[in-house]
């Protein structure tokens, strides 16, 4: 049975899947309304230059 990606300590409920619990959906929730998950962003010179120009 797969744990929780959040606390891992319990096994992911079946109302809650992939959680556990609310709490975890509920942090898990928070994490993305604050930033906390984001993708890196590379930027390279040619595009900046042509933001620039435009």
């Amino acid at each position: 049975m797969a744990t929780c990606p959040i606390c891992r300590r319990q096994p992911a409920g079946p109302k809650y899947k992939p959680f556990c619990s609310k709490r975890c959906a509920d942090v898990d929730l928070q994490r993305w309304f604050s930033g906390g998950y984001a993708i890196p962003d590379s930027v390279d010179d040619a595009s900046t230059n042509d933001r620039e120009e435009d």
